[in-house]
């Protein structure tokens, strides 16, 4: 794919975006001040000053951080205004997919990423792009240019960090 700018590539991904913000809302309560569409809005506002991409993967990339630093913005805005509720079950699933059903459990998981990173840069970043980009693992080994088996490798250490962090071990 030749280099493309985020206005141009935008209108082409829109629809996966909106698809993807849906799954990252889908088990919110009724209510939730953030829709998929709003969500999708709020990523372009941050990403329309960078210049552009080398592919799709790359645009994606930067659109999962981008998203993931939405959504933490606004689990922690409503831990300041004290709207959280009552505490509710998480889970990493087989599918290798987070269901975030209480803002601070959005929280939590940004932060054992948070310390991923630090320990641990490339599982982090195979983690991010799993959860926010909902991207396959084979998906996310070619957007950061790592072998399949490194990737699975990587996924499945960040897995037991998350599901360990969210035991509150």
């Amino acid at each position: 794919m030749t280099s493309e700018s985020t206005t141009g590539l935008f209108p082409i991904v829109y629809d996966e975006l909106r698809r993807l913000a849906a799954a990252n809302l889908a088990d919110e309560p009724d209510g939730h001040t953030l829709d998929a569409t709003a969500l999708v809005h709020e990523v372009y506002l941050r990403m329309r000053a960078l210049s552009s991409f080398e592919s799709k993967a790359g645009f994606f990339r930067v659109a999962a951080e981008a998203m993931r630093h939405i959504l933490i913005d606004h689990a922690r805005r409503k831990r300041a205004e004290k709207r959280g509720g009552l505490g509710k079950r998480f889970a990493v699933c087989e599918s290798d997919k987070i269901i975030v059903t209480e803002s601070d459990t959005i929280l939590i998981i940004d932060e054992a990423l948070e310390k991923l990173a630090t320990e641990d840069v490339a599982s982090a970043e195979i983690a991010r792009l799993r959860l926010f980009a909902g991207l396959t693992v084979d998906e996310a080994a070619d957007a950061v240019g790592v072998s399949r088996a490194t990737a699975y490798r990587d996924w499945a250490y960040a897995r037991a960090c998350l599901t360990a962090a969210l035991a509150g071990q």
